[in-house]
């Protein structure tokens, strides 16, 4: 039984995975019109539960391994289902995310609501990129405190945290920008190569005791905890750009 209690979180990252995708189809748009008669076009602030259940799954998916470590019960049946639950709450939910900001930004342009869905499409690029980088890590061994290329939870909360940029940013120029659709397929790609690619990055898990051995996180700690008391939401791509950052100029002390 104690062998299962990992599995049981990893389930629980899929169940919440599967959550963020329905929040995530349901959103519709909302027209909205001024005094004037203006019309301004939003999507639905209901996408924002999406974002919050795939941070959940995010927290879930670091309690299983650590569970696994704790109770040293690691399994390979373990790692194959952690793959098949990061692919739906990192690789589905938040493509669908991805679909859902290219078509409202395909939207607010003139003629915009005729636009193909095959502009769309390119959503799942990313999802596409994160399912491969899973497999290529299922076959690697050799990445125990490293990996090589961006993680696809890391790469999946930056697309989660758009939903609520977008609603509670409160940054004009931000607001415009995660709604531009050039931004957005430059996000995708930037996002996919990352992914795929063998750049080392390193894993968010402490090595030992030690402060000396541990830098490289502690540092990423407390950069995190000061972005987020001082940027609130945009925090989230200032801490992935931070995480990239310290991986490749730390690169021999985040792989060994």
């Amino acid at each position: 039984m104690k062998k299962q209690i990992p599995n049981l979180f990893t389930l629980l990252n899929l169940f919440f995975g599967c959550i963020a995708i329905v929040f995530a189809l349901q959103n519709g748009i909302d027209i909205i019109y001024s005094k004037d008669g203006e019309q301004f076009i939003k999507l639905k602030e209901n996408i924002c539960l999406a974002s919050l259940f795939i941070v959940i799954a995010a927290i879930v998916d670091f309690l299983d391994g650590f569970v696994a470590r704790l109770l040293k019960v690691p399994s390979e049946m373990g790692k194959q289902l952690d793959s098949l639950a990061d692919v739906v709450s990192f690789g589905v939910a938040p493509g669908i995310i991805l679909y859902q900001f290219l078509r409202m930004a395909f939207i607010k342009d003139a003629d915009g609501i005729e636009s193909s869905t095959l502009l769309l499409v390119p959503a799942f690029i990313f999802t596409c990129a994160g399912a491969y980088r899973l497999a290529r890590f299922n076959l690697d061994n050799t990445q125990s405190y490293g990996f090589k290329g961006v993680p696809i939870p890391a790469a999946g909360l930056v697309v989660a945290s758009l939903p609520m940029i977008y609603w509670f940013g409160n940054v004009d120029f931000i607001y415009n920008l995660v709604l531009n659709k050039w931004f957005l397929y430059a996000l995708i790609l930037l996002l996919s190569w990352l992914m795929v690619s063998k750049l080392p990055m390193m894993a968010l898990k402490f090595k030992d005791s030690t402060i000396k051995n541990n830098m490289p996180a502690i540092i990423l700690l407390a950069i995190g905890i000061l972005s987020v008391v001082l940027l609130k939401w945009l925090a989230v791509p200032v801490i992935f750009i931070a995480y990239i950052i310290l991986s490749l100029a730390l690169k021999n002390k985040t792989t060994t």
